[in-house]
C-alpha cells in the first residue's frame, strides 16, 4: 500500500477521532487547567535568591524545538585529561511552598501528562513554562551539580549547591546534531560526544544495559490530521541522557550516605526470565552468546535490521518492576537499579515529575550539612504512591491516545491487506506491527507463526471510539467472524 495513501484519513474520521480523544481525558480523569487558588498562589510565587552567583557560567539548554518546560541547562569543559561537567537543574522547590495549594495540585497529578491532543502539565505555566524554566538570557535560581570526570568518563568528585545561573542559548536537538555532526567547535555542546561516549563506556563497564526502543510520536500537522511517527532517538539523545544518569546516580549515593531519600529502583530479572529470554533470541535467530553480557549484546544489535524490534520486544520482559523506593533510616536492602546497575534517583525533571522535587531539596540538604526540612521527611512516605498513580494515568494515556490516532489511521481501510512483523508470540496471539502505516496491534494466529517473521493480515474493524483494531491473518479470513481480537489498548496495558 502506498505511504501516501496509507496515512490519509478522512474528514470525518478525524472528527470522530477529536471526540475520542476528549472522553479518553474524562475517563481518566484527566485535569483540566488549574484550580483559581492554584493559580493566583503561582503568580505569587518567589524564589529567595541564592547567595552563589554562577551567572557568569555559558549555560546552555537542549531539549525538542519549542519546549518551553526546561528542566536542565549544562556546560562542559576540559579538566587536564578529563572533563568538568556543570548540570543546572529548575529550583522548581523554589517556588513551590510547602502544603500550598500548588504543592497540593502538583500531588495530585505527579507528572505531566502527554496526549495527542495537548499536554496537561504538573505546574502552571506561569512557574513551568515561566518563572522555573531555564529560558536563555533569564536570571533563574538551580541547583548546580558539578561534577568531575578522569579522561575515562569515570566521576573523580561530584557537588550540589543552590545558585543564580544564566542560560545563554536554548538548543535543540535536530539542529545541534547537524552542528556536532559538522564537528563546529564554536557549539556549545561541542564537547558531549566526549563525555556522552565516555559515561556510555562507563555504563558498559558497570553492566548497565538500555532497550533504546524507537519512539512512537502522535504527530499532527498542519491540516489537523493526526498519525503516529516512529523515530530513533538522535546520537546526541544518547549523549545528553547520560549527564542526568550522571547527576541521578551521584544523588542515590548522597541520600544513601544521608540516610534518607527516595530511590528509582528496578531489581534485576531472575534466572528463569534470563534463560527464557536467551531461549528466544535463538528461536529469533539472533542468539545472545554466553561470551557477551546482557547489555552489550544489546548494545551490538542493528538498529536498522527489523527483526531486531522483535528481540527488543522479547527483552522488554527483563525490564520490569521499576518503582520508587522511600527511606528515613535504614536504607533499602537493594537500592540498584538494575538497568542503570546502580543505585539511581530522579532528581533532573523537577518541572515535569513531582518526585524530583524531593530529591532535589534531600540532596543539597545533606550536601550542604543542614538538617532535611520537616516537611520533606512527614510527606516522603506518600510519593512513592503518588508517582505509582500517576505513571499508571500516564501509561494509559500514552497508550490509549495512540491506539485512537492508529484506528483513525485505518478505519477508512477495513477489507484491506497489510504485511506485518511478528514482535511477540504468546498463547496463540501475537503482536503485530504495521509498517505502513506505522500501526501495533494484536491478533489470533496458528501455532505455525512465530516472533521475528512476517505475516499478511485482513483488516476488518477499527473503532476510533475504544482505539481497537481487527486484524485476522489473510488465509484464516473466512473464520475471522468467530475470533474476537482483543483491543489494542487492552493488550498494551497488560504488556
Amino acid at each position: 500500500m502506498p505511504l501516501r495513501r496509507a496515512r490519509l484519513t478522512s474528514s470525518t474520521a478525524q472528527s470522530e477521532l477529536a471526540e475520542a480523544l476528549a472522553a479518553l481525558r474524562v475517563q481518566l480523569d484527566v485535569p483540566q487547567g488549574f484550580p483559581p487558588e492554584v493559580t493566583a498562589e503561582a503568580d505569587a510565587a518567589t524564589a529567595v535568591a541564592p547567595d552563589l552567583d554562577l551567572r557568569d557560567i555559558p549555560f546552555a539548554t537542549l531539549d525538542p524545538a519549542g519546549s518551553k518546560d526546561l528542566d536542565q541547562a549544562f556546560h562542559l569543559e576540559r579538566l587536564g585529561s578529563g572533563w568538568r561537567v556543570r548540570y543546572a537543574i529548575a529550583d522548581v522547590p523554589g517556588f513551590v511552598a510547602p502544603g500550598g495549594a500548588v504543592d497540593a495540585e502538583a500531588r495530585k497529578r505527579g507528572q505531566t501528562l502527554y496526549a495527542a491532543d495537548g499536554a496537561v502539565p504538573l505546574h502552571p505555566p506561569v512557574i513551568g513554562e515561566r518563572k522555573a524554566s531555564l529560558l536563555p538570557g533569564q536570571d533563574r535560581p538551580a541547583y548546580v551539580w558539578t561534577f568531575d570526570l578522569d579522561d575515562a568518563g569515570a566521576e573523580t568528585s561530584h557537588r550540589v549547591e543552590r545558585a543564580l545561573v544564566r542560560s545563554r542559548v536554548q538548543l535543540d536537538y535536530v539542529s545541534t546534531q547537524a552542528a556536532l555532526d559538522a564537528h563546529d567547535p564554536d557549539s556549545p555542546a561541542a564537547l558531549l560526544p566526549e563525555v556522552g561516549r565516555a559515561r556510555l563506556e562507563q555504563e558498559r563497564l558497570r553492566g548497565g544495559a538500555s532497550l533504546n526502543l524507537p519512539d512512537e510520536e502522535i504527530v499532527r500537522d498542519t491540516s489537523g490530521t493526526y498519525r503516529v511517527e516512529r523515530r530513533r532517538p538522535l546520537p546526541l539523545e544518547d549523549w545528553n541522557a547520560q549527564l542526568s544518569l550522571l547527576t541521578g546516580m551521584a544523588a542515590a549515593r548522597i541520600m544513601l550516605e544521608a540516610g534518607v531519600g527516595i530511590l528509582r529502583t528496578m531489581p534485576a530479572a531472575d534466572d528463569a526470565a534470563v534463560t527464557a529470554f536467551r531461549l528466544r533470541t535463538v528461536a529469533l535467530g539472533m542468539p545472545w552468546r554466553s561470551s557477551l553480557t546482557y547489555g552489550d549484546y544489546l548494545r551490538g544489535l542493528d538498529r536498522d535490521d527489523p527483526q531486531t524490534l522483535a528481540v527488543l520486544q522479547a527483552a522488554a520482559s527483563l525490564f520490569r518492576g521499576a518503582g520508587y523506593v522511600a527511606f528515613d533510616g535504614t536504607p533499602p536492602a537493594d537500592p540498584v537499579q538494575a538497568a542503570v546497575a546502580s543505585p539511581y534517583a530522579h532528581v533532573t525533571a523537577p518541572l515535569r515529575r513531582l518526585v524530583d522535587r524531593w530529591g532535589l531539596v534531600v540532596c543539597e540538604s545533606a550536601f550542604s550539612g543542614r538538617p532535611v526540612p520537616d516537611w520533606v521527611r512527614e510527606s516522603l512516605p506518600s510519593v512513592p504512591g503518588l508517582m505509582q498513580s500517576s505513571t499508571e494515568r500516564a501509561s494509559r494515556l500514552s497508550s490509549g491516545s495512540i491506539d485512537r490516532v492508529e484506528a483513525a489511521m485505518l478505519r477508512d481501510w477495513i477489507g484491506a491487506r497489510f504485511t506485518a512483523w511478528v514482535l511477540e508470540v504468546r498463547d496463540g496471539r501475537a503482536r503485530l506491527q504495521l509498517n505502513e502505516p506505522i500501526v501495533t496491534a494484536s491478533c489470533r494466529v496458528s501455532d505455525t507463526v512465530r516472533a521475528g517473521t512476517t505475516i499478511e493480515v485482513l483488516l476488518q474493524g477499527a473503532d476510533i471510539a475504544t482505539g481497537s483494531v481487527q486484524l485476522v491473518p489473510v488465509d484464516e479470513a473466512v473464520r475471522a467472524p468467530e475470533r474476537e481480537t482483543k483491543p489494542a489498548t487492552q493488550e498494551r496495558a497488560a504488556s
